[in-house]
């Protein structure tokens, strides 16, 4: 298929990467053209402008960093797209973010689905992710072969965009709690004066066990962070999620308390590393 990707960094670029791997046409566009640029020797085709990005575009991927990012490329290039393309909304931008994108799209009369990215940079590069799609059974068959090329497998949350918001949303904060609640194990057994590793040991096989932990926590017990999911990018999801929780009568005491430990690391200077640098603030 034709497809265009507007946003071009990590998740992106490794969307990408994954897309001409499996044989689509693609064409690529990023705010800062030198964040695109390397895909070219991908074979994809670099634009300078949004709207030109997304002429002949059969699927539009929207893989940006917040709502205002979103809105600005639709403003830009809405009007530039073939009338039958199906745009696609993979960013991160919560519940109130997805209602104002929702109302564009019906001003500009686009279509629009929603296949949110759960997964970080090498299951992008990959085609690995997990794709939480929403939108009418109908035009979410069109895209499947895009969704095969950069998902392991797709969850469908619904029918109505702002679905696949929520379980993203549900998601993250099991990546956030785990994330922050290994190394908060890992911190307890170093104070109390034995070998952290043991942690990891202790929970291999068993019922608690997880492969994030162990991804994560031999992340932290080298103290190299390399991104993989930008601590930043993790702290704006819990802004997000705390946001929505609230609103819907959901207690947020974890989550603020998520918000904040992410928030010291990122004061250390944390915040461009990978989510594992949380173990910072312990």
């Amino acid at each position: 298929m034709r497809v265009t990707v507007l946003g071009t960094g990590a998740m992106g670029a490794g969307v990408a990467q994954s897309l001409l791997r499996e044989g689509h046409e693609v064409v690529v566009w990023n705010r800062t053209p030198e964040r695109a640029a390397p895909l070219e020797q991908h074979g994809a085709t670099v634009a300078t402008e949004a709207g030109v990005a997304v002429e002949g575009a059969q699927v539009v991927l929207l893989t940006l960093f917040d709502t205002d990012a979103v809105v600005d490329v639709l403003d830009q290039a809405a009007g530039d797209a073939p009338t039958d393309a199906v745009w696609v909304q993979c960013s991160t931008v919560g519940v109130a973010g997805t209602e104002t994108v929702v109302q564009l799209a019906a001003k500009y009369g686009i279509t629009l689905v929603e296949a949110m990215m759960l997964g970080t940079k090498a299951p992008a590069e990959q085609g690995k992710l997990t794709m939480l799609a929403a939108g009418p059974s109908d035009t979410l068959d069109r895209i499947d072969p895009v969704l095969d090329a950069i998902g392991a497998k797709t969850v469908r949350a619904g029918e109505r965009v702002g679905d696949g918001t929520a379980l993203k949303l549900a998601a993250n904060a099991w990546i956030a709690s785990i994330t922050a609640a290994t190394a908060q194990s890992l911190a307890v057994a170093r104070g109390l004066g034995i070998d952290p590793a043991l942690f990891l040991q202790a929970i291999d096989g068993t019922a608690s066990d997880s492969p994030y932990a162990h991804t994560k926590g031999e992340s932290m017990l080298a103290g190299t962070f390399p991104a993989q999911f930008a601590l930043d990018g993790l702290r704006k999801d819990i802004g997000l999620i705390t946001d929505a929780a609230r609103a819907s009568g959901v207690t947020t005491t974890l989550l603020e308390a998520l918000g904040a430990v992410y928030a010291d690391a990122s004061a250390a200077g944390h915040g461009g590393d990978d989510i594992a640098a949380v173990t910072s603030a312990f």
